[in-house]
């Protein structure tokens, strides 16, 4: 194990004047205070906080990170409290460590309730300091890459909340060795087939044509010297996951990827980086639409470099990122550059980003009125995408992710401008408000009086802001007839119990979901955020379990008149615990949607053929289809496997098609009977946790919005 003693020779070749007492104090008091704990290897517990800490020092960070990695688990694993550190090593110390135990406590992989109120409360806590984030990180990074020693099950679960939560979240904060260490090392969990294979690949391409980087390497330097630019110029083949999700993001094999080879040329000055592009150009030809400036236009975590893709030797694409050693001392180190040191000194690097001016940046667009799993979506929407910049007329420059649509634009200036948006000019061109916005474009947003947000926005919306903003104006337009049709939901819910939806009775229910008051509850019952049978069972504990009958699959849907006929749109395929609408048809009866399909923008027009219903409560059959598209390794026993999950949840497959066929992966539709959402939910996660399954999804088709061959969708 790595001694105190060689804790500190490493923190002092960057950092001479460290407190070598304290962190000393802090390795003794981490080390009594875990003595006997053992890891899942074997291993002394406290091996894993002095690795963390290592880590940290190696990016060279200040005193109080270090000592917070060595105490980290000592509160949440041991019988030293926040008063015993705060005592020995003070308050802010104290506070970093309780906030590291904090985060750890988290179910980040939830969006339950409890969960998602806790990472609010965590989230707006830890913004005051980052560095809580950045020992969460490292002991991440430092359990991924002793993953072994855990369950396999254990493991799995680890790597898929690595490679949804900590692996972006480095991305995001500019520290892109660790995204992609995190990545590759849950890679290796999650789809070790895929993993060998990719790497298999590149042995024997190496083999066929030699080391391509050290060739392209040594041509760059030749065109430096040539030009008089003194350089650092260094190659890599990118990461196995970063290829693997270039293959599925372009469905191509690894044969047809191109810029598989990555280059970076480090210079002197900005000048200097504008140089090198024009001779990179001269000597090779650029490829159309793959040149970022983030000099000119830096990410929001300090991120300058000018990225470049270029046909090289045997017209294979090759990503050239060129940068100075400062910009390229913020790429390597994000946000964490803010508390790095240099020969004793804080690196005074003109580049690196105030962590608090950033993550500002992110919680003032998140709404403290926003519901839970609103909340979890405006964080996860605001922390892990790219951004784009666009410009007003008046030349003022607004961020926002990649992907943002006029509307997000729109709400970006003001949530009035927003509200009342009717259209969009981009370049001077009118535009469909779904369409994504690129860098450097110029837009107008056309708004008018009267104007109020559409359900539709929320889908073309990709902004926390403005998801949050549409949905409060939607509910508050509707919440009238909401409570209404809740009042009615609470009756009948509570009436097929044998009992009364009295107002002390909803009172009580609001009261044990922790919702403000009686109409607070029934809106969010009349608009489907929650179920008649969770109103009913918060205070019939009892009931939650009770199995009736199962219900006729003829009563399934209530709101329909006696004669009417229904069935479930094949293009949604809606499932019992969804909101649905009906669409009539003249002569063939409703055909029921989701609320969210997208064949309804057809009907939009004809609001007299629109049928507000709902599921009736209660058990349904598995008779529900419901078509997933997967992604498969192609292996013996991978489909014999997939299928038996499926039949462990009780679900049956009623058909399977094979869609595309690659040589190590297959990709098919899968039919499969349900009963309601939450079984869907569960046939899901458990193909989601299938190692040899890459993808899986719901398949949704538009063009299935027919009732059937030769009727049409609309009513002339």
């Amino acid at each position: 194990m790595t001694t105190a003693d060689d804790l500190i020779a490493l923190v002092r070749t960057y950092n001479p004047n460290s407190n070598h007492a304290l962190l000393r104090d802090a390795f003794a008091f981490g080390e009594e205070m875990h003595e006997g704990q053992f890891r899942h290897s074997g291993e002394p517990y406290f091996t894993h906080p002095v690795a963390v800490a290592g880590i940290l020092a190696e990016q060279q960070m200040d005193d109080a990170t270090i000592v917070t990695a060595l105490l980290h688990d000592t509160i949440e694993d041991t019988k030293a409290s926040f008063a015993d550190v705060e005592k020995r090593f003070g308050r802010e110390i104290a506070e970093l460590v309780d906030g590291v135990t904090k985060l750890t406590n988290l179910q980040l992989t939830s969006t339950q309730t409890k969960q998602a109120e806790n990472f609010r409360k965590l989230f707006m806590a830890t913004s005051r300091d980052l560095r809580v984030t950045l020992v969460k990180l490292a002991d991440r990074l430092h359990n991924m890459r002793t993953i072994k020693s855990m369950r396999p099950e254990k493991q799995a679960q680890k790597a898929r909340e690595t490679m949804d939560i900590f692996a972006p979240l480095a991305g995001r904060m500019g520290m892109q060795w660790m995204r992609e260490e995190l990545e590759d090392l849950s890679f290796r969990v999650l789809n070790p087939e895929g993993r060998n294979s990719i790497i298999r690949r590149f042995i024997t391409l190496q083999r066929e044509t030699g080391d391509v980087i050290q060739k392209i390497t040594a041509d760059m330097r030749v065109e430096m010297e040539k030009a008089n630019i003194v350089a650092d110029v260094a190659g890599r083949a990118k990461k196995p996951y970063s290829i693997w999700r270039k293959m599925q993001e372009k469905e191509q094999g690894f044969s047809r990827l191109s810029d598989i080879y990555g280059f970076r040329v480090i210079v002197a000055t900005e000048a200097d980086c504008y140089r090198v592009l024009g001779v990179i150009h001269q000597r090779w030809r650029a490829v159309p639409g793959r040149f970022k400036d983030y000099i000119s236009q830096p990410k929001s975590n300090g991120y300058r470099s000018i990225h470049t893709t270029v046909s090289g030797r045997d017209g294979k694409q090759v990503e050239v990122q060129i940068r100075t050693r400062e910009m390229h001392e913020v790429a390597e180190t994000g946000v964490a550059a803010h508390w790095s040191y240099k020969n004793g000194e804080r690196v005074e690097n003109r580049f690196a980003v105030d962590p608090v001016r950033w993550i500002s940046s992110l919680t003032e667009r998140l709404d403290e009125d926003q519901d839970h799993d609103e909340f979890l979506e405006a964080v996860k929407l605001e922390m892990y995408q790219d951004q784009v910049f666009c410009f007003t007329p008046k030349g003022d420059v607004i961020k926002l992710p990649r992907g943002a649509t006029p509307i997000d634009f729109a709400y970006a200036i003001h949530t009035r401008i927003g509200s009342a948006c009717v259209g969009a000019k981009v370049d001077g061109l009118r535009v469909p408000l779904w369409t994504r916005l690129k860098n450097g474009q110029s837009v107008e947003v056309i708004t008018a009086e009267g104007q109020t947000p559409q359900a539709t926005w929320i889908d073309i919306a990709v902004t926390g802001r403005a998801k949050t903003a549409i949905r409060r104006s939607l509910r508050e337009e509707d919440r009238e007839r909401f409570v209404r049709l809740g009042r009615e939901l609470a009756r009948v819910a509570f009436e097929n119990v044998g009992k009364k939806s009295t107002e002390k009775a909803l009172k009580t229910a609001a009261k044990a979901l922790a919702i403000d008051g009686v109409d607070e509850l029934l809106a969010r019952l009349g608009s489907a955020e929650i179920t008649g049978r969770k109103v009913v069972t918060a205070i019939y504990p009892e009931l939650e379990n009770a199995q009736g009958e199962e219900i006729d699959q003829g009563r399934a849907v209530v709101g329909l008149a006696p004669d009417q006929i229904q069935q479930r749109g094949a293009c949604c395929q809606p499932v019992p615990g969804e909101r649905i609408v009906g669409i009539t048809f003249r002569g063939h009866g409703v055909v029921v949607h989701a609320i969210d399909c997208a064949a309804l923008v057809d009907y939009e027009d004809q609001p007299e053929r629109w049928i507000d219903l709902h599921w009736q409560e209660g058990t349904h059959g598995a008779v529900n289809t419901v078509t997933f598209d997967a992604t498969i390794a192609n292996d013996s026993g991978v489909l014999g496997r997939i299928c038996t999950l499926i039949g462990e949840q009780n679900a049956n497959i009623s058909d399977l098609k094979f869609i595309d066929r690659k040589p190590d992966y297959f990709r098919l539709l899968i039919d499969v009977d349900l009963r309601d959402a939450e079984h869907l939910h569960r046939v899901q996660t458990a193909l989601e946790a299938e190692s040899n399954v890459s993808s899986i999804r719901r398949h949704k088709d538009p063009g299935l919005a027919l009732l059937g061959a030769g009727t049409p969708r609309r009513e002339g």
